[in-house]
């Protein structure tokens, strides 16, 4: 029985931690429209 609380215990500590990281490209696709970014802020 203790076995099976720790499984359940690191499999959620560890869920959170598999949804980090890149998701996609850093680039916009081709074909998009050009960010707005860098921006120059009125003063």
């Amino acid at each position: 029985m203790r076995l099976f609380a720790y499984l359940i215990l690191l499999c959620a500590l560890a869920a959170p931690l598999s949804a980090c990281g890149k998701k996609g490209d850093l680039e916009p696709p081709p074909g998009s429209k050009k960010t707005d970014y860098p921006r120059e802020y009125p003063r």
